[in-house]
């Protein structure tokens, strides 16, 4: 009855969690949400003041569908700023979301019979974007015992003659493991001797917790800009998921690829959101200070309490807001076999919202959001390990 295509693209996994607690919420139950991949801050106030001027001022209408020239020269300035990097208007597409850059990008650069490397544990929507372009997802796995660190020789040694494309999504979801500039700048040159795109995912970058140097738009534009696309948002630096804003970066025949494919789509970002992120990537960036350290705390404290449990493992993420635990030692066949049971279990027993593994193609592994407030995390992480314990103690009864 469907199209083949349909049957090749799974519902996003995270999006599901994030669907069963909302619904239990709305029923009134008290559901602590550790699958949220979104801040539970506000929307900085200057941010949504831009948003009523716009309002007030009836720009309500359409706008060009690449985005309000405004708007893109804000990008364009953050990232001068931020990177030291120049761009024309011209190589900048505003889209609705992040997702929908990185979307346009995979159509209008991959097809039938290419391949496209990506790293794995990663975020699901990259795979099923290749997969909806008609080209062939290769998983590259980063390990624990490394700290998940995404790095370029295994990339490299996965391309073969049908390699079309790298997306890298640094920091990353779910680990919050980053992709260095020295290891950027090997994976860039190997890419540019081989014609391959790099496709680059920072929608968290400014959310990374040490003074780390991570100036990957830099290390493209200087080694592979003829065949790279940098794909950004304003979700997460400025707490605006609803608001459905991001942007792709990228050669000028690239971008207008993708704007002709977003004209028979979506067309432009909703204007108001258009001002509103034009006044929060040209206004005071203190407010995404302030939510990091929040981030930060929260992390070393949710780390804290977890280590007392030594059973629990983990690695305590570099940038984003998720800590990515290996739950494996508390999985067995006479009790709780997989991760995504234990999920369904904590959500369906304890009312613990959580993600498993098996969303981000690492099944003994559970995600757990800590974009909420420290009284829901420490509350919850109770509840998480008052399970564990209570149901293997139920599995070693059964057994006696």
């Amino acid at each position: 009855m469907l199209a083949s295509r349909a049957g090749r693209i799974a519902q996003s996994p995270t999006m599901k969690v994030t669907a069963e607690a909302l619904k239990l919420k709305a029923a009134g139950v008290d559901v602590v949400d550790f699958g949220a991949g979104e801040p539970d801050f506000p929307t900085p106030a200057h941010v949504n003041a831009a948003a009523h001027a716009a309002i007030d001022a009836n720009f309500t209408k359409y706008t060009t569908n690449s985005g309000t020239e405004e708007l893109k020269k804000a990008i364009a300035a953050r990232y001068t700023a931020d990177y030291g990097v120049d761009y024309p208007t011209s190589d900048i597409i505003v889209t609705a979301g992040g997702k929908q850059a990185l979307y346009n990008a995979a159509l209008v650069l991959f097809g039938e019979g290419d391949e496209v490397i990506t790293h794995s544990p990663g975020w699901p929507t990259l795979v099923e974007q290749i997969k909806l372009a008609d080209a062939t997802p290769v998983l590259v796995q980063t390990h624990a015992d490394e700290g998940f660190t995404l790095r370029a020789a295994p990339i490299v040694a996965a391309i073969t003659p049908r390699t079309r494309g790298v997306i890298v999504n640094s920091p990353g979801n779910p680990t919050g493991a980053l992709m260095t500039e020295g290891e950027m700048e090997i994976l860039a040159t190997e890419c540019a001797t081989r014609d391959i795109w790099i496709l680059l995912d920072l929608c968290y970058e400014k959310l990374i917790y040490d003074k780390t140097p991570h100036n990957l738009p830099g290390v493209l534009a200087r080694i592979h800009p003829t065949r790279s696309v940098i794909c950004g948002s304003a979700s997460k630096a400025y707490a605006m998921t609803g608001w459905r804003c991001g942007w792709a970066i990228g050669p000028t025949k690239v971008i207008a690829a993708c704007n002709a494919l977003q004209s028979h789509a979506t067309s432009n970002v909703c204007s108001i959101t258009q001002k509103a992120v034009t006044a929060a990537l040209n206004g005071p960036q203190d407010c995404v200070t302030v939510m990091l350290d929040e981030y930060r705390h929260r992390r070393d404290q949710l780390s804290t309490w977890l280590a007392k449990e030594p059973r629990i493992r983990f690695v305590k993420p570099a940038g984003a807001f998720y800590l990515f635990i290996d739950v494996s030692e508390f999985l067995s066949p006479d009790g709780i076999r997989t991760s995504a049971q234990l999920a369904q279990s904590l959500l369906d027993d304890v009312r613990v919202a959580v993600t498993p593994g098996e969303a981000f193609d690492s099944p003994g592994f559970i995600r757990l959001s800590y974009a909420t407030s420290l009284h829901e995390l420490e509350r919850g992480t109770a509840k998480i390990l008052d399970y564990l314990h209570a149901a293997e103690a139920r599995t070693k009864a059964v057994a006696r």
